[in-house]
């Protein structure tokens, strides 16, 4: 048999790894003068390090994380309250495996989406299901299926996720049909899957987005039965960047003058 045809058969059975490095697993196994008990452990090895690379490029690629700041680039003498040690518990994933939800409370500015983003990140590389959207994409995809079964198969979808990331809750108000599908998704996952979720918001402004104050105060109640609520509290770090290089190029100004 050539290796132009072993190749195609092992691709064709779905062993890439060993394909893909044919000609250097060969020239390998005959430089070591392996038995072939020693080469099947080789391809093992090198399938299931293959089929793990895959497994996190998808996960990856469907979590759409996107790009983000890792938290060692995170200013913790910036906020003026922040819990650390809870902070980094949450990014130790030690709510997952109790289904427990992680509540970052923080005005603009203050990293919670960062935090929100690492958390995702870890949950990832650990092997989970992982998606990341803002609370007004949720509800514009819901809000769009055109059918009481397309909406459904998209609700399962979001109940599925080993982790569910919701950012931006409360930066727009919500209307009665949004307030009902935000609250089948809490409520489908609630005791379940855990769910991240970021806002601008404290619990007793939340009546201010939903319209009436019963939503309001069921839906924080599945939220927050089993959950950590992180406070963070201080000046935009944006804000604060951005009087920085005001401030250099003033100096650069004056400089030239």
């Amino acid at each position: 048999m050539s290796e132009r045809t072993l190749h195609a058969r092992l691709r064709a059975l779905g062993i890439l790894g060993a394909a893909d490095g044919l000609d250097d697993l060969v020239a390998l196994a005959t430089q070591k003068r392996w038995s072939p008990t020693q080469l099947l452990e080789h391809v093992a090895e090198i399938e299931e390090r293959e089929r793990s690379r895959r497994g996190l490029e998808r996960r990856l690629s469907r979590s759409h994380l996107g790009r983000f700041k890792t938290m060692a680039d995170y200013d913790w003498d910036w906020p003026t309250k922040i819990d650390r040690p809870l902070v980094e518990s949450a990014v130790g994933l030690h709510f997952l495996g109790a289904a427990r939800n992680i509540v970052l409370v923080a005005p603009q500015g203050l990293g919670k989406t960062m935090i929100a983003q690492n958390i995702a990140h870890h949950a990832i590389i650990a092997g989970h299901s992982v998606l990341f959207t803002t609370a007004a994409q949720m509800l514009l995809d819901l809000g769009g299926q055109e059918s009481s079964r397309a909406l459904e198969r998209r609700l399962r979808h979001y109940a599925k996720q080993s982790l569910l990331v919701l950012d931006e809750v409360g930066y727009l108000a919500f209307d009665n049909r949004n307030a009902d599908l935000l609250f089948q998704v809490v409520s489908r996952r609630y005791e379940k899957k855990s769910l991240v979720l970021t806002t601008n918001l404290a619990f007793k402004d939340w009546a201010s987005i939903f319209p009436n104050a019963t939503c309001a105060t069921a839906l924080i109640d599945r939220v927050i039965h089993h959950a950590d609520v992180i406070n963070v509290e201080g000046k935009s770090y944006r804000l604060r960047e951005a009087e920085n290089a005001v401030t250099q190029k003033e100096k650069a100004t004056t400089k030239k003058m």
